[in-house]
């Protein structure tokens, strides 16, 4: 009796191992490739949820940065894509084009315009409007992201100058970024201030954040994720939908000096 059951045992594991090899083979063929395309503000935040996301399901991610008005541009240029993380306002712009699918959108993270110097510098006061005003006439160079590539914080930023009455002296420090993160001029010594969106002062090495803007003169930009046309067929895609809108989500989206939403 002892043998029978000892030797029942046995089957039951070699079952059992036979069944794991057989999901571990099929899970590569069940693993769906997801497209994204996103704003350089929700870069490092996508980059890492997409990470833990991939660790969980299989699934594989191929990932393109933009500006919010080139992200516009291009997928109404028709670009195949299957998840969008850009401002709302954009996504309900593609919605109305016919480019991404209504009542998809899900409102993700925050993140302020802010300010940045060396390491190595002394901290700047920007406690006040005053303050801010100083800074800029006091900067060697000043590094943003240019408003031409269509970056919502470089159109605040050159729009705010203008109210200040400093644009003159703006132009005579400018070091526009036309895509990616603009402390890297601060980081190579091009630049010793840079104004831009906090998430993406934070992922530049040899950079410290001073903190954002007074409120007078500050932004703090919503980033959305939405469905394309395209992506609606794809279950992975609508999975990574969900999973960025869950509880789950919050810590990477912490990480990156982004505050959620709301609570989940």
């Amino acid at each position: 009796m002892a043998d029978t059951v000892q030797h029942g045992g046995h089957r039951m594991l070699r079952i059992s191992a036979l069944v794991f090899a057989m999901l571990s083979l099929a899970a590569p063929a069940s693993a769906a490739e997801i497209r994204l395309l996103v704003s350089g503000a929700s870069k490092a935040m996508i980059a890492g949820l997409a990470e833990r996301f991939a660790a969980q399901t299989g699934h594989r991610f191929v990932t393109a940065s933009d500006t919010a008005g080139a992200i516009l541009r291009r997928m109404q240029a028709g670009e195949a894509v299957d998840v969008v993380v850009v401002t709302p306002v954009v996504i309900d712009q593609l919605v109305g084009a016919g480019r991404m699918v209504a009542g998809s959108r899900r409102d993700i993270a925050r993140t302020a315009l802010g300010v940045g110097v060396a390491e190595s510098a002394a901290v700047p006061d920007i406690s006040s409007v005053d303050a801010v005003k100083r800074l800029i006439a006091a900067a060697r160079g000043i590094a943003y992201s240019d408003p031409a590539a269509g970056g919502t914080s470089g159109t605040h930023f050159v729009a705010m100058v203008e109210r200040l009455g400093l644009t003159a002296e703006l132009g005579r420090k400018a070091h526009p970024k036309r895509g990616g993160y603009a402390a890297e001029f601060v980081a190579s010594g091009v630049a010793d201030v840079v104004f831009h969106q906090i998430s993406e002062i934070r992922p530049v090495a040899g950079v410290r954040i001073v903190g954002p803007l007074p409120a007078e003169i500050g932004l703090v930009t919503t980033y959305s994720a939405g469905l394309s046309t395209v992506g609606a067929e794809n279950e992975a895609a609508r999975a990574f939908l969900a999973f960025l809108a869950s509880a789950e989500a919050v810590p990477g989206i912490t990480a990156v000096g982004m505050d959620p939403v709301a609570a989940r």
